[in-house]
């Protein structure tokens, strides 16, 4: 059983016990939710719980102890190293053991966090089964938790709280807390701390106990007025975790889509004065420097990836002028989305259209039967032929001559369009 103390904050005090409790992520423990049968069972498999931030990681992970009856021990990431994860694993191994299923649960917080080799010291553990490893994550695991120790691990999305959520939470909160019940509190208006919360419940909870604690007396009204003039708007200049998060960053590309540096330069400030990861930062400009720089200038994804592998190795404060020069450089960039809208095209096509089969002068040929049904017959070579290029269908008769790339106006581009023209001649109206 889970105690608190009085003094903790409402969060804590109200933090679910049983599944019963547990608020939102229908998908995943619902009546038909996919963890909601191997949690009756207790047949829980090491998993990695993704999502925003506030949205119930840590609390379901405490959930599935307590239900399936395991020994449960928790580390932070920010706090723990290897020596840490080793003590604890010992303790697990004197707890359970290698042939039962009441193997301990070893809950780790922000998991993204741990270097490789403190992901890798998990893995003899979770490989032998001496414990169930749950991490909890904010940012893609395919990007920050190691392969070996991902391929043994289920991943499990929990999706941000809608509004229903977190009127959800307020209501429980004022109905179960047994400091709040003291009071009569009426929720007349939620707006304002449903904004503030940014959609993280244990926000919200704070912001709401905030109010409470800032009004006398026993009844209280929630107002929007009443909670903006109790909160200061400006104490958190970003947060990094919850909505101001992706609107700066949000800003932050549009300025570089925009080519303004001014506009760019400036939310990367904010950025990095809020403390943001940089390897959030410098992803962000990977993947634009493809979507909207593309072919106008190859040497953007380039400029933009080599700027990834070097902050990941110099980290604050020197990386803050790499990532200055990298955003300079995009938003004084020719642009163009041309590949973007091209891959897009034909991904429609091929959902619109299925799997056409592949044009026969197009096939491999390794076997001798593949030659003798025709796989790769009149195939032709283009270093065959005049300039290296031999005019042939390049997909199936279905969709034949379907242009999806098409060039933008930019010089680079320009050069492309009259490079395909001269190629194809009329054949994709370049």
């Amino acid at each position: 059983m889970y105690f608190y103390s009085m003094e903790a904050p409402l969060a804590e005090r109200i933090r679910p016990q049983h599944l019963s409790e547990y608020i939102s992520q229908l998908h995943l423990v619902g009546e038909q939710g996919s963890l909601t049968h191997q949690i009756a069972k207790g047949i829980i498999p090491s998993l990695i719980l993704w999502g925003p931030p506030g949205t119930g990681k840590t609390t379901l992970a405490q959930i599935m102890a307590e239900e399936s009856k395991r020994p449960f021990y928790q580390l932070s990431a920010i706090h723990s190293g290897v020596k840490e994860v080793r003590e604890v694993i010992d303790k697990a191994k004197q707890s359970g053991g290698l042939f039962t299923t009441k193997n301990p649960i070893l809950f780790i917080d922000e998991i993204h966090r741990f270097s490789k080799s403190q992901q890798d010291s998990l893995l003899a553990a979770v490989e032998k089964g001496w414990v169930t490893l749950i991490g909890a994550t904010t940012e893609n695991p395919s990007f920050e938790v190691i392969p070996a120790l991902l391929s043994r691990c289920q991943v499990y999305v929990l999706n941000p709280f809608t509004k229903e959520d977190l009127e959800a939470l307020l209501h429980r909160a004022i109905a179960v807390d047994e400091v709040l019940k003291t009071k009569n509190i009426q929720l007349k208006e939620t707006e304002a701390l449903l904004r503030l919360s940014g959609g993280d419940g244990r926000k919200l909870l704070n912001v709401f106990e905030l109010v409470i604690n800032a009004t006398d007396g026993n009844e209280i009204e929630i107002t929007n007025d009443k909670v903006m003039q109790l909160v200061q708007k400006n104490t958190v200049l970003y947060d990094k975790t919850g909505e101001q998060h992706y609107d700066i960053v949000s800003a932050f590309i549009k300025s570089i889509r925009g080519s303004d540096p001014n506009g760019a330069v400036y939310w990367l400030a904010r950025m990095i004065e809020g403390g943001e990861d940089v390897k959030f930062i410098a992803r962000r400009m990977l993947i634009l420097a493809s979507e909207d720089i593309g072919n106008a200038n190859p040497t953007a994804l380039i400029m933009a990836n080599n700027t990834f592998q070097a902050v990941t190795t110099i980290g604050y404060p020197e990386s803050r002028i790499l990532l200055s020069q990298c955003a300079i450089y995009l938003a004084t960039s020719a642009k163009s989305n041309a590949s973007y809208m091209a891959i897009g095209r034909a991904q429609q096509l091929v959902k619109q259209t299925g799997d056409l089969p592949v044009p026969m002068h197009l096939r491999n040929a390794p076997t001798k039967l593949m030659k003798e049904l025709g796989y790769g017959d009149e195939y032709k070579y283009a270093h065959d032929f005049s300039n290296n290029f031999a005019e042939q269908e390049f997909l199936p008769s279905e969709i034949s001559e379907t242009k999806f790339f098409e060039p933008g106006e930019n010089a680079r581009e320009r050069e492309l369009r009259q490079f395909l023209k001269n190629r194809w001649k009329d054949k994709y109206g370049y």
